[in-house]
């Protein structure tokens, strides 16, 4: 970093740097994370950038983006530095209290797409729970697939539910979405058509190897319990009560973690298929379905 302690350099020079420096850090996108964190120093988006690429940096920018790349370094992500993350192509914000949202999560909102699709429009009136809504990524990006859906997002973490809520009024969907307070499903009226969640499912013992990025989500996020299996078995008894007749639950898998869970599905009488694989070919989301 000391090369980019300096108001010499020009923002391309400073990208460049700075890019350098995660590569040796062993930061996994070192150019990219170097353009979104000189970019928010700045105030600029990618083609400012380019477009002011050979202006030299005054002093100010340069503590500026110094202190942000610190921040990566001691392996703070790039989303919690932001205070944003895209998801399904969503501006959410994240808080200390959310996870931050990942792309094999979008699988998904991909698996009850497909679900939705087999049994006819997507303009159908739908009811749907986000179980552990975290920043409410789930909820709503379904609900902007969906015009004609309704939602509730549950999550332990009251704090977690004023970030979902916000998210919801700066996407103008708090029309249709409400937040509740309670663990899973515990609190929640009625019958849904779908329900979806992303559970805890790392091991207890399994927590203190997750990369350092990983570690900075809230732990009760992360934990699923001596086997990682805890929340899906309380998901799956209460989403036995709580799904409609041919409705759907669909939840997120981590890795090797299908046959067990598939099981837990059967056990309490949902059909399954095969779980759909995220973009690196894990099988990542698992659907049930309530017979009717």
């Amino acid at each position: 970093m000391a090369q980019i302690a300096t108001a010499d350099l020009t923002i391309a020079q400073a990208r460049r740097s700075l890019a350098d420096a995660f590569r040796d850090a062993g930061l996994d996108s070192p150019e990219l994370d170097a353009r979104l964190l000189i970019g928010h120093a700045l105030g600029f988006d990618h083609a400012a950038l380019i477009a002011q690429g050979s202006r030299a940096l005054d002093g100010r920018e340069t503590a500026d983006i110094h202190r942000l790349a610190s921040r990566r370094l001691d392996r703070e992500p790039v989303a919690r530095i932001l205070g944003v993350k895209e998801f399904w192509g969503l501006t959410l914000r994240i808080t200390e209290a959310t996870l931050v949202p990942r792309p094999e999560t979008e699988t998904i909102v991909e698996a009850a797409l497909a679900a939705i699709d087999a049994g006819g429009a997507r303009t159908r009136a739908f009811r749907i729970a986000d179980l552990g809504t975290g920043s409410g990524a789930l909820l709503l990006a379904l609900l902007t697939e969906l015009p004609n859906a309704t939602g509730i997002g549950t999550d332990i973490s009251r704090q977690a539910l004023d970030t979902a809520r916000g998210n919801a009024e700066d996407l103008g969907l708090v029309a249709r979405a409400e937040f509740t307070h309670c663990d899973f499903s515990a609190a929640l009226p009625g019958r849904f058509d779908l329900i979806v969640s992303n559970p805890p499912y790392v091991k207890s013992n399994d927590l203190a190897m997750l990369p350092p990025e990983v570690r900075r989500d809230p732990q009760r996020a992360l934990d699923g319990g001596p086997d990682g299996l805890a929340c899906y078995r309380t998901i799956v008894e209460q989403s036995r009560r709580q799904l409609k007749a041919g409705g759907h639950l669909v939840v997120e898998l981590g890795a090797g973690q299908e046959p067990a869970v598939t099981s837990l599905f059967r056990s309490a009488g949902l059909s399954t298929s095969p779980a759909r694989a995220d973009l690196a070919g894990v099988p990542r989301a698992l659907t049930g379905v309530l017979p009717q």
